[in-house]
């Protein structure tokens, strides 16, 4: 069978193929960059098909003949000539992130694997796109024996559209949101048989606990049971130190947020938790997942003088949990927060705990939604560390639009640091010309974490994170391009990967500085953060 293909789709397409290999935020294995590649040249194969029906739908001419022939013959060798050269450079531009990052460079052979793997993304959307179309064609068929041409034409491309939204949303997506879903659970309920029940009566899941071991969820076991010991701090500091107290309720504790909420007070108080120097309220990323190299990094610098609360709301991964349960992790936070800080602040403010909030990625997100400044505007607790922060979080899109003039989008300053101030690999740690007052919010973030820097409007819009100066982390070779940088970072928050201290994964090393910063624990030296640095790179992490 022939197959017949828009000359102009295929350039548009190739133009699109092409931009796809210029880098973005994070590196990118040939699979994916085939099959974004692939999904690319459908995309400009597409538009170039709907500006010729265009076109034509508006009479205008067209080449014929010889003309036409030369015109096909010029673009075939355009359409090569582009592909090859941008194929020629994709290993450059990929090796100039992992050099950015300090990983090895990517095979020679990266470009000739791409190609094939595009080719065969872009015929299966090309076979879609033209099933679409058989589609239409047949209901408009049988509609034009009732109705006029355009009438037809109209409610035929409406049916189409309807009757793919609902084998794509009703079955396929449905389908795997259940797969999903079921796999999520069995993994939250699994017990791993390495993970030591808790023996300490102070400890969540203890058999003086009121939570019960098994009804804690697979992070919850292993947030109560993972961390520094009184034994690991005292033979670091060179001195006795209490263990850190951890609570954790999770999402079998208990029947509903408030509930959840109400037993994490309980445990809080039962495990001594407000009898500590400084309390922490920890919102956990969709699986109920506390990062450790926030958690463990905080509890050495407050010497294990410190207690964390959290609470899972969810056992799905992050983005998962965003699409299908969004409201719950706000409801679940918005619950926890008003119980733990409506306690607090019934306690004495000269003998009651220093009390701040954290959260990393989407538990970043809904600690952002856990409060608002009327609610403690007469009694504010201490601060906060929100962590790469997803591009949705309100306060985070607010204080970057309006950051101080001169000062990048990827590390703002807003209003001279005396209450928010941002930090990243490099700088941070002294930011701000102003003093930074008692209540604080402090932003970790990464200029290569596209969990971050993603949005919808990159599509038609040059983000502000891209002009110069760019990030210590942000190849000099990224450009922007209409449609296809949006999707580079789609893909890039999706399935990109990163070292430690890159894109989406935070280094204890800048958690250490950033704790540091925020929450100013008294007693270290340089020499000493320094050891500590080293301690945790020893640890691998």
């Amino acid at each position: 069978m022939r197959i017949r293909l828009s000359i102009v789709g295929l350039l548009i397409g190739t133009l699109f193929f092409a931009f796809s290999l210029t880098p973005s935020l994070l590196p990118r294995p040939f699979l994916i960059q085939g099959a974004l590649s692939g999904l690319m040249f459908a995309a400009g194969y597409g538009l170039g098909v709907a500006a010729m029906l265009l076109w034509n739908y508006l009479q205008l001419p067209l080449a014929r003949g010889r003309a036409a022939l030369v015109a096909k013959v010029v673009a075939a060798v355009v359409n090569i000539v582009i592909a090859v050269s941008f194929l020629w450079q994709a290993s450059h531009w990929q090796n100039s992130i992992r050099a950015l990052m300090g990983m090895e460079e990517s095979p020679g052979a990266h470009p000739i694997l791409i190609a094939p793997v595009a080719t065969v993304v872009f015929f299966v959307l090309l076979g879609l796109g033209r099933l679409f179309h058989w589609v239409f064609h047949r209901l408009s068929q049988w509609l034009h024996r009732f109705v006029p041409p355009r009438i037809s034409h109209l409610v035929g491309i409406t049916a189409a559209i309807l009757l793919f939204w609902t084998v794509i949303d009703g079955v396929l997506v449905s389908a795997t949101l259940r797969i999903a879903d079921r796999s999520f659970q069995q993994l939250d309920a699994l017990i791993e048989d390495d993970l030591p029940h808790p023996v300490r009566p102070e400890q969540t899941g203890s058999t003086a606990s009121l939570v019960d071991w098994r009804d804690l969820g697979r992070q919850g076991r292993r947030f109560v049971t993972g961390g520094p010991t009184a034994e690991d701090l005292s033979e670091f500091l060179g001195a006795p130190a209490p263990a850190p107290i951890r609570v954790y309720v999770g999402l079998n504790s208990a029947n509903g947020a408030e509930e959840r909420a109400r037993l994490a007070l309980e445990e809080l108080k039962r495990a001594g938790g407000f009898e500590r120097s400084m309390l922490l309220l920890v919102t956990p990323t969709g699986t109920g997942w506390v990062d450790p190299a926030a958690q463990d990094t905080v509890e050495y610098l407050h010497r294990g003088d410190i207690a964390t609360v959290a609470v899972q709301y969810s056992y799905l991964n992050s983005p998962l949990a965003l699409l299908t349960q969004a409201s719950y992790g706000a409801e679940m936070a918005r619950a926890l927060f008003a119980e733990i800080y409506g306690y607090w602040r019934t306690l004495p403010r000269d003998s009651r705990p220093r009390l701040f909030l954290s959260g990393l990625s989407l538990g970043s997100l809904n600690s952002d939604l856990s409060f608002d400044l009327y609610d403690i505007i007469d009694d504010p607790f201490h601060g906060v560390l929100w962590s790469g922060p997803p591009f949705r979080n309100a306060t985070w899109r607010q204080i970057t639009a309006e950051r101080d003039p001169g000062t990048p989008a990827w590390l703002p300053e807003f209003r001279g640091g005396s209450v928010v101030r941002f930090m990243n690999q490099e700088q941070g740690r002294n930011r701000g010309g102003a003093e930074w007052g008692k209540f604080r919010i402090a932003f970790l973030q990464y200029a290569s974490d596209p969990i971050t820097f993603f949005s919808p409007d990159v599509a038609w819009r040059e983000p502000a994170w891209m002009r110069e100066p760019r990030g210590p982390d942000v190849s000099p070779d990224l450009r922007w391009f209409p449609v296809v940088t949006m999707l580079q970072l789609a893909a890039d928050m999706m399935v990109g990967t990163a070292p430690t201290g890159f894109g989406h994964e935070y280094a204890p090393a800048h958690y250490i500085d950033a704790w540091l910063a925020l929450t100013e624990p008294l007693g270290w030296s340089e020499a000493e953060l320094e050891r500590l640095r080293d301690l945790f790179e020893q640890q691998g992490r």
